[in-house]
């Protein structure tokens, strides 16, 4: 993301804070094509009322969790 890797924790750091300061102000959620792996515990808030009935869907259709990646809905 940045040119040098040796600034990686610092930047990592300054990213996270940022967003610890900002949401406060923010709506719960986010983007749902852009969850990172360590953004897990926000899946219920990025789809929010959509949620109940996604985890219905995916018990049906995919209860193995094959389809398991990014924005993951757990069966």
């Amino acid at each position: 993301m940045w040119p040098d890797p040796a600034d990686n924790q610092a930047n990592t750091e300054w990213v996270r804070g940022y967003y610890d300061a900002t949401a406060p102000f923010s709506e719960e959620g986010g983007y749902v094509n852009f969850v990172g792996s360590d953004d897990q515990d926000r899946i219920r808030a990025n789809y929010r009322g959509n949620y109940d009935r996604l985890v219905t869907v995916k018990r049906e259709y995919d209860p193995g969790n094959l389809f398991h990646l990014n924005q993951n809905i757990k069966p």
